[in-house]
């Protein structure tokens, strides 16, 4: 009988073991594939949009008048185009402003340039929608800019 009870402590031992050894094992690779499925932070290029950032409200300074200069003559102002069926405006968001390219490619030609907080005419977004077809509303300029990096004007 003494080796009936001894066999069998031998053997829920063993059981124990074992069982204590895969539970380990298994919390182990758990913890490995939890920490492998987290995606890594989406790395910033400089034509992508920028973060937001809070805007600072700084008051703005009064202009003095200067009544012993005579005022200019008001200049006639040009009629705006009527806008393309399809078309709209937008302001450029990206803080460095944006390259204008002869194509919808970065491999393209830079033709001229548009400054930050500029207001732009869309005519068109490419096939793929990564590209947009511009017209500077100042300088009638056109050309193509990387999408994402204007917000439209309500």
């Amino acid at each position: 009988m003494k080796i009936i009870s001894g066999f069998l402590k031998f053997i829920l031992g063993f059981v124990l073991a074992i069982a204590v050894l895969l539970g380990s094992g298994l919390t182990i690779a758990l913890y490995f594939v939890n920490r492998t499925s987290v995606p890594p932070e989406k790395p910033l290029f400089a034509n992508d949009n920028p973060p937001s950032e809070p805007k600072s409200e700084t008051p703005k300074a009064t202009p003095v008048k200067n009544t012993s200069t005579p005022k200019p003559k008001p200049t006639p102002t040009k009629t705006p185009k009527k806008l393309p069926p399809g078309a709209y405006k937008a302001r450029v968001t990206w803080p460095q402003g944006l390259s204008i390219r002869d194509k919808p490619s970065l491999n393209a030609n830079t033709i001229g340039g548009v400054a930050a907080n500029k207001i732009l005419i869309i005519l068109e977004d490419s096939q793929d929608k990564r590209w947009q077809k511009i017209r500077v509303e100042d300088t009638e300029q056109e050309g193509w800019v990387k999408a994402g990096n204007t917000r439209k004007l309500e």
